[in-house]
């Protein structure tokens, strides 16, 4: 079966940068439903559209096509009592990009998860940016199973209980409730 719209694609993957130092590599594959649901890149259902299982490839994304360009003005400065004990380089913690009140009209898919990136005695420094935001990514890409999806999978958006890549960053596919593989650290609400 060739990969085509309505499909569910396994993918095994392997992530660089573009001057090839491994960032991941997968070990299971990753699934999603093909066909613009955007459950992986879009440049990644481009490469793999219409081939059959065992297919490899190589492409390069540009952050554009990625994770973004890298944003200074996601960088936060804040501070530290505002934080849980103890608090290190590397946690996690969702947020919403500009201080809100709770009577904010502001949606809650605003929100951004911020990574603590460096910490003094009275002084958090939060990264609202993706962690590979600003990269150019290397991925070998290996279809390694094709199947027509199912009439829920299609309705849905994606498939059941399958890993996807991560594409927006906080460590949910797009329905929020298959997890891809978890984060580091800790994941309490800024606010």
């Amino acid at each position: 079966m060739k990969v085509q719209k309505n499909t569910i694609v396994s993918l095994k993957y392997r992530l660089t940068d573009a001057q090839g130092n491994l960032i991941e590599e997968s070990s299971g594959p990753m699934v999603y439903l093909h066909g613009g649901y955007d459950g992986t890149f879009p440049k990644i259902e481009e490469a793999v559209d219409g081939h059959d299982i065992g297919y490899e490839t190589t492409i390069q994304l540009e952050p554009a096509d990625a994770f973004g360009d890298y944003d200074p003005e996601l960088l936060k400065i804040e501070a530290r009592t505002r934080f849980p004990e103890p608090l290190e380089v590397g946690m996690q913690f969702e947020g919403l990009l500009d201080d809100a009140d709770a009577d904010s009209d502001i949606d809650e898919d605003d929100a951004l998860i911020y990574t603590v990136t460096d910490l003094a005695e009275d002084k958090v420094v939060l990264d609202g940016n993706h962690p590979l935001a600003g990269l150019a990514l290397k991925f070998w890409l290996q279809i390694s199973d094709v199947r027509e999806a199912t009439e829920e999978e299609v309705e849905e958006g994606h498939p059941k209980g399958a890993f996807g890549l991560d594409v927006e960053g906080d460590g949910l596919d797009e329905e929020d409730d298959y997890p891809t593989p978890p984060l580091q650290g800790q994941r309490p609400t800024l606010h």
